[in-house]
């Protein structure tokens, strides 16, 4: 059973590494957590009672695309977005910050917020800190992210500093809109490029701010792992024990599990979802390319010993075959596949942090993607 209002409590340590939950009134989300991308009120091609079978706690919703259709007042007036999709459990909402960026057209930004025109129909739109706040609000997320500016890496540190600076001011101007409502919570995100000071100086100034949780953002953008990992350590440190971390928009299941032994909570990616929709499959043998020709006669399913339905219970062959045939059935299958590997990497990660043996746990995980099996791929 949920909680009244929003707490987070660590319930065992391995080096850093945490195991613990958030509790809300919507749910226990137990950590550390992968949340399933439902970007458009739908995590792509599942059923919400199979995100949740395969152990989800929490989905992550987009602002920017909600923003823009249905619309958030629209969606307020049907009864929010947990009843919209049918999702009773806790949903966190991105800021919209990263897609206006990234996907719309004519992008202004000034220190009031980001004018924009839609990708989808070329209408304009004003997305301040305020207005961002409102949309989640509107929404009903759960847990509510502070609109930030996102630069690309690399970039010059003169822009990372801007950047940060600006997302400072804004996580100020989201924490008073925001308020204080019981049983919801308001991330900051740490920004900063790859320039440790400029990491530290935002995490110190965010941690001043009081929130309830942080988020390291502008990673996952293309840089190498080793700049990533080396970003998480340098930000680790200064973020309250306390309180939960989630690194954004990350990753692959190598990245998870390095960040999660660097003392990350949170974790989201389209990843999985998208490999699925173009016949990539995530599984404790390691990465496969169902569309590859050596498939075609396989009679064994993806793997037998795996709890999943779509992973244990159709063969290989027949997964090529849907691939090969652009089938929607494939596409809905080899999502559920990695999503259930995903859900079950994070319940072995928990389980190896209480037993303190995460160093084990980590070592025979990347064995296994290295060794493959004999129709298998290592990653």
């Amino acid at each position: 059973m949920g909680a009244t209002d929003f707490s987070f409590h660590l319930h065992a340590r391995d080096g850093a590494a945490r195991t613990g939950e958030i509790r809300m009134p919507r749910g226990v989300i137990r950590t550390p957590a992968f949340m399933p991308v439902g970007t458009a009120a739908t995590v792509k091609g599942m059923y919400p009672e199979q995100v949740r079978a395969l152990g989800a706690d929490v989905v992550l919703g987009n602002t920017y695309h909600l923003m823009l259709r249905p619309g958030a007042e629209r969606v307020a007036k049907l009864g929010g977005l947990h009843r919209f999709m049918n999702w009773p459990h806790p949903i966190l909402t991105d800021s919209g910050g990263f897609q206006v960026m990234s996907l719309a057209n004519l992008r202004k930004l000034t220190e009031e917020g980001v004018t924009f025109q839609s990708h989808i129909d070329g209408s304009k739109h004003m997305l301040s800190p305020e207005r961002s706040v409102e949309i989640q609000n509107l929404l009903g997320s759960d847990i509510v992210m502070q609109l930030d500016e996102c630069v690309s890496l690399p970039c010059e540190d003169k822009v990372a500093e801007k950047a940060m600076r600006l997302s400072l001011r804004w996580a100020e101007r989201c924490k008073a809109a925001f308020g204080d409502p019981a049983g919801r919570a308001l991330f900051g995100i740490v920004q900063g490029g790859s320039v440790p000071a400029l990491r530290v100086e935002s995490a110190r100034e965010l941690v001043a701010m009081d929130l309830k949780g942080y988020a390291i953002g502008g990673l996952a953008v293309g840089e190498p792992q080793d700049v990533m990992l080396a970003m998480i350590e340098t930000v680790e440190p200064h973020l309250p024990v306390e309180k939960p971390r989630y690194l954004m928009g990350v990753g692959t299941p190598d990245d998870i599990v390095q960040a999660v032994c660097r003392g990350i909570d949170m974790f989201d990616c389209v990843m999985p979802t998208r490999a699925g929709r173009h016949g990539q499959i995530f599984t404790r043998f390691g990465r496969m390319n169902l569309k590859n020709a050596k498939h075609a006669d396989d009679p064994r399913p993806v793997d037998e010993a795996s709890s999943c339905p779509a992973t244990n219970g159709w063969s290989r062959a027949y997964l090529h075959h849907l691939v090969k045939s652009e089938e929607m059935l494939g596409k809905m299958l080899l999502t559920w596949v990695n999503l259930a590997y995903y859900q079950e990497l994070m319940a072995g990660l928990r389980a190896a942090i209480a037993a303190g043996r995460l160093a084990n746990f980590v070592a025979q995980t990347r064995d296994d993607w290295a060794r493959g099996d004999s129709a298998g791929e290592p990653a």
